[in-house]
């Protein structure tokens, strides 16, 4: 009886831990973010990147403005790959591109803006990333299209051409 009880238990087990590797395989571990849309902006207050001085979000936006909030990084390899499209965004007068310099140093993100230039109109410096956590920013690069102080788009990840022309046909 010991014989055919110890088989059996053993396949069981066996069993068991087929189905809950199975289980385990079919749900997903790759997290994607929900892109929302139509919330209010943040209330923060953060430094210039320039001028070291302590600015409130209040008195960045503007009501009846379209704005660009860009997340970034000097050690970004997307964030080099989207700023040509920042530096063309730049050039179009019915938006403000504001950057967000999210866990850097001064001196890398000042070294990367003289080598790849300035796309932005302000940039507040967010040494420790408070700011793009209270954003909902999951990584850099990351944008955030602003209007009468809501977010309308969220893009995540690096800007493209295609997304570019988007944002240009919803500002006009």
């Amino acid at each position: 009886m010991k014989n055919k009880f110890l088989p059996l238990s053993i396949i069981f087990i066996f069993v068991i831990i087929f189905i809950i590797f199975y289980k385990g395989l079919q749900n997903t571990n790759i997290y994607t973010p929900e892109v929302t849309a139509n919330n209010e902006i943040p209330s923060f207050s953060a430094k210039l990147l320039y001028s070291n001085k302590i600015i409130n979000s209040s008195e960045i936006f503007e009501s009846n403005k379209f704005y660009l909030i860009n997340i970034w990084s000097s050690w970004c390899v997307p964030c080099k790959q989207e700023h040509p499209f920042l530096i063309e965004l730049k050039k179009n007068k019915n938006i403000e591109v504001i950057g967000i310099n999210y866990k850097d140093t001064q001196a890398n993100a000042n070294k990367f803006l003289d080598e790849l230039g300035n796309p932005y109109d302000q940039i507040i410096f967010d040494k420790d990333g408070t700011i793009g956590i209270e954003w909902g920013a999951f990584g850099v690069p990351e944008s955030f299209l602003i209007y009468n102080y809501n977010i309308i788009k969220k893009y995540i990840g690096p800007l493209n051409n295609e997304l570019i022309n988007e944002i240009k046909l919803k500002i006009k």
